[in-house]
């Protein structure tokens, strides 16, 4: 039996990791990021004004899609949970399922040019929806060996900490490359094709990178590895900090959506020049990549909660400080640094919440689902990436926006606005909201003792 003076302390649980083991890690998200930064950033942009669909039809395409993905991906954390295999559970998921992901990716731009608006339309969907398939048995898998590399808070958070580092570095590629490299190859639909066939070979072999140099460290009891499907729902369904990061995520995700999907409209329409979408990128995501290198120390000392709320309250003044003058590049490029201060610990924190769900459901519980819970964070980051994608395009069918026309009127710059700085702010008090509600942090400390002693 643990002493008084031991229940006092927490249990060390500290795996040796060095700096290779972070940064193979992280390697996965920016893999990850040359796709997913692409579905935020251009594919609305290209089906609108490379392909000519109507901005409200892609819009309701991306809501369906998502919300079919989010049965999609329980579907898959549920599989991740029963895999057993001599690469572990999570990493032949890896070994796979790359090179379809890669596949899949390049055929969301191979839309056939010389087809009816229809049936481009039915390709569009059919396309993306396999991707997403895809998607999810990369994302899940991968997001939950973050949980049985270590099973301590700290390196967790690092791992995740190193993990958005390099998604960032993956999305400043995407958004700084694509374009020159789609005008290199003729500015045409083939150009980007070509484009993300390049981006998805460097893909599969980054995902090599992270199935050769992570290692399951975490083994799960015997009596954990087959539990009924009715058991481990009512596991979730008691788990009420699962549910507040999943919903957290949905609406961080749609925020960020909006944030990607329409800074190259506000470029190009707003600030009249479409190639500052890489600079206003680098002005968002440098900040966030320095605020990483003391990420880590501010949610030790503060807890991530309370940093969390910092940034999304920083991110606030950084909206309003576009109205400043919206159309001057040097107020929005200041503007988007500011965002970026308070973008840091939102990036820093919303995967590590995930894996701290995952201890409070065994402790509450006694039942211990990774992938499952884990798919929470995948099915927030597609379900609130399609509602804000969707959000896109619905509101630029509300501003009469079209991508063909060589001047917008009036309503459609008003849209443009509107997703730029207006509906972002409301996402963020609703996100300070739900984090205030999150107060996970404080009892993990004990959670932690409590099931070292029950596994004693």
């Amino acid at each position: 039996m643990a002493s008084n003076a031991d229940a006092q302390h927490p249990v060390s649980f500290k795996e040796k990791l060095g700096f290779t083991d972070y940064v193979g890690f992280g390697f996965g998200d920016m893999a990850i990021n040359f796709t997913f930064a692409s579905l935020g950033m251009f594919v609305v942009f290209f089906y609108t004004d490379v392909i000519g669909i109507s901005a409200g039809i892609i819009g309701t395409l991306m809501l369906f899609s998502r919300s079919f993905d989010g049965i999609i991906d329980v579907v898959v954390g549920g599989l991740v949970d029963k895999t057993h295999s001599r690469w572990g559970k999570t990493r032949p998921w890896l070994l796979f399922g790359a090179l379809p992901f890669a596949i899949l990716t390049i055929s969301i731009f191979a839309v056939p040019a010389s087809w009816s608006e229809v049936w481009k339309i039915i390709y569009i969907f059919l396309s993306y929806n396999l991707l997403m398939i895809a998607f999810s048995a990369i994302a899940i898998p991968y997001g939950t060996l973050n949980s049985l590399v270590t099973r301590d808070q700290h390196q967790r958070e690092k791992f995740n900490l190193f993990r958005m580092f390099m998604a960032q570095i993956g999305v400043l590629i995407v958004t700084n490359a694509t374009m020159p490299m789609v005008n290199f190859f003729g500015n045409k639909q083939l150009s980007w094709v070509i484009t993300y066939t390049v981006l998805s070979i460097i893909s599969v072999g980054l995902l090599m990178i992270v199935f050769k140099s992570q290692r399951e460290r975490v083994q799960v009891s015997a009596a954990s590895e087959k539990i009924p499907l009715k058991t481990s729902l009512n596991a979730i369904l008691q788990n009420k900090y699962w549910w507040i990061a999943t919903i957290f995520f949905i609406i961080y995700s749609v925020g960020y959506a909006l944030n990607q999907g329409s800074t190259i409209y506000y470029a190009k329409y707003i600030l009249h020049n479409d190639s500052l979408v890489g600079v206003l990128t680098i002005g968002y995501l440098a900040p966030v990549l320095i605020g990483f290198l003391i990420m880590a120390k501010l949610f030790s000392k503060y807890g991530k909660t309370r940093v969390m709320i910092a940034g999304s309250l920083i991110s606030i003044v950084g909206y309003f400080f576009t109205l400043v003058a919206p159309d001057s590049f040097w107020i929005v490029m200041t503007a988007q640094i500011i965002k970026g201060l308070g973008q840091a610990p939102l990036l820093g924190g919303v995967w590590a919440m995930f894996p701290d769900t995952i201890e409070y459901g065994e402790w509450k519980t006694h039942v211990r689902i990774e992938g499952l819970l884990y798919s929470g964070g995948s099915l927030g980051q597609k379900v609130g990436v399609g509602l804000g994608t969707a959000l896109t395009g619905w509101v630029l069918a509300w501003g009469h926006y079209s991508g063909t026309a060589a001047t917008q009127s009036a309503s459609a710059i008003g849209a443009i606005y509107q997703l730029f700085i207006y509906i972002p702010v409301i996402i963020y008090i609703a996100q300070i909201v739900l984090l205030l509600m999150y107060n996970l942090d404080k009892k993990y400390p004990k959670i932690m003792r409590d099931l070292a002693a029950r596994h004693e």
